[in-house]
């Protein structure tokens, strides 16, 4: 009896192993490669699969985990990251640059990822190093630093091509770092504080010519303003004035009229405005000074002679 136990034992055993290594469960987005006596039999599916024990077994690759390369049966399907170490590459003016840059790839073939290439992490490393080689070899340092997406552009297009055969989908490349060499950064450093103290230069001279040219406009102005208050005030002046004139001789002619019609026709007005203009004049004369001799013109009788007519004519009257 005890024989027989222990054969039912291993038999129950050996089902047992013969059970696990007969069923293969996959988790989601990850997949595996079996052959059967050495070639390509089936891709497993996520799930339960079966397969026949030490007849049929896993593809072994290389694969990429936390920056080392590790042996591992599972292909992982979802999209990944690599992150290169800082590579030095050698722009068209000659600069030595370093650069580190990210890739974006994703397996969407199993099969051609691990027929068709051997050690695919190492090959995709290999290949984003001399494209991008390439590509910053036809670009001076400025516009390297510049076009970081078209260099990523120009990167991911090369990539993606060049992997197609081996299954890969290159979704994105991303440059991280740039990084010139000392010299480079501090001569770029001294241009740019030069080119900062050019534009403060060519600024401060425009907002001075600005200044000059408002103050010259507003001086400008002040001036035709000034002369044109002048003008205003000339013309106002000559038209108070020849108001004046014109109201004078108006007021002259009503008073002539008025001493015609006191004299009557017989009497030349003129006459009497002139004596009053006379007699004006000597009482002027007369509050003058009183020690001075007073010569009147040989014409001055007659006009007083002239005065004495129109008063005795008052008189008459």
């Amino acid at each position: 009896m005890s024989i027989i136990f222990y054969v039912i034992i291993a038999l129950v055993i050996c089902a047992l192993v013969l059970v696990k290594k007969s069923l293969v469960i996959i988790p989601q987005s990850e997949t595996k490669i079996i052959e059967r006596l050495g070639k390509y039999y089936a891709t497993l599916k996520p799930g339960i699969n079966v397969i026949i024990p030490f007849i049929d077994r896993a593809k072994v690759i290389v694969s990429l985990r936390r920056g080392r390369y590790v042996y591992t049966d599972s292909i992982d399907l979802r999209e990944q990251v690599y992150d290169f170490d800082k590579q030095n590459v050698i722009t068209k003016d000659n600069v030595q640059t370093q650069i580190n840059a990210l890739l974006y790839f994703q397996i969407v073939d199993p099969f051609k990822a691990v027929y068709e290439i051997n050690n695919l992490p190492n090959a995709i490393e290999k290949l984003t190093q001399t494209t991008l080689r390439n590509i910053i070899g036809e670009l001076e340092l400025d516009q390297t630093l510049t076009s970081r997406d078209t260099i990523n552009t120009k990167l991911r297009a090369v990539l993606d091509d060049a992997t197609n055969k081996w299954g890969i989908k290159v979704n994105r490349v991303e440059l991280q770092d740039i990084t010139p060499p000392e010299s480079v950064l501090q001569a770029m450093e001294k241009q740019m504080q030069a080119e900062r103290n050019k534009r403060a230069t060519i600024l401060t001279s425009e907002g001075q010519k600005a200044a000059v040219i408002l103050k010259s406009e507003g001086e400008k102005t002040a001036i035709i303003n000034k002369a044109e208050a002048d003008k205003q005030m000339a013309i106002l002046n000559a038209e108070g004035e020849a108001q004046a004139r014109i109201r004078k001789a108006e007021a002259e002619a009503i008073a002539i009229q008025k001493i015609t019609e006191a004299v009557g026709k017989t009497t030349n007005p003129a006459n009497y405005l002139l004596a009053q203009k006379y007699i004006q004049m000597l009482e002027e004369l007369a509050q003058g000074d009183k020690s001075k001799t007073i010569y009147l013109p040989y014409e001055a009788t007659n006009l007083m002679g002239s005065i004495g007519g129109i008063k005795e004519l008052f008189k008459s009257e």
